[in-house]
């Protein structure tokens, strides 16, 4: 049993010792970075109040890791992230059958929205991440009722915004 025992722990001190390790398993921060300012983003989407709902969960998503102050200005911070939504798109991928006059009716819509990002200490040329599209999309039924389109896409927003402030924060922090 000694024996047995014995091989376990050398067998645990190999794999140790051979480079494997747990990827995204911790924050890789500048210790000097206590607060981060993240200003209402730029809209060229036209999609309204599109910029406040996802820079709100960016805000939301940094204040869950717990490790940061995290203010809406630029002003009197560490770090800041800043960007602009380039675009948002929601297009017909899948459609109803055929009627018998062969007219058939989207069901199902894709989702889309395109960011440019940058996270910076203020008045540093070189950002600490920066991403020029940056994008999150999401899918949603709408079913026989097209009444319930503007319901459903506000849903696929709502995910798409918590998608977009999970992928963003994650890249932004996390070491991979």
């Amino acid at each position: 049993m000694k024996r047995h025992a014995g091989l376990l722990l050398l067998g645990s001190l190999l794999v140790q010792g051979c480079g494997y390790a747990l990827e995204g398993r911790g924050i890789s921060v500048d210790p000097s970075i206590k607060r981060i300012g993240v200003p209402l983003l730029k809209d060229q989407t036209g999609k309204t109040g599109l910029d406040q709902r996802i820079t709100e969960k960016l805000i939301e998503e940094l204040l869950r890791k717990g490790r940061f102050e995290v203010v809406e200005s630029a002003v009197g911070v560490d770090a800041v992230l800043e960007g602009t939504l380039l675009s948002y798109t929601s297009q017909a991928i899948g459609f109803s059958r055929a009627d018998a006059e062969g007219r058939s009716e989207a069901s199902r819509y894709a989702a889309l929205l395109t960011a440019k990002l940058r996270y910076a200490k203020p008045g540093e040329s070189q950002p600490i991440w920066e991403a020029e599209n940056f994008t999150a999309r999401d899918e949603y039924d709408i079913g026989v009722d097209a009444e319930n389109y503007f319901d459903r896409e506000e849903q696929a927003l709502d995910r798409i915004a918590v998608a977009f402030a999970k992928s963003v924060v994650s890249a932004m922090l996390e070491a991979f």
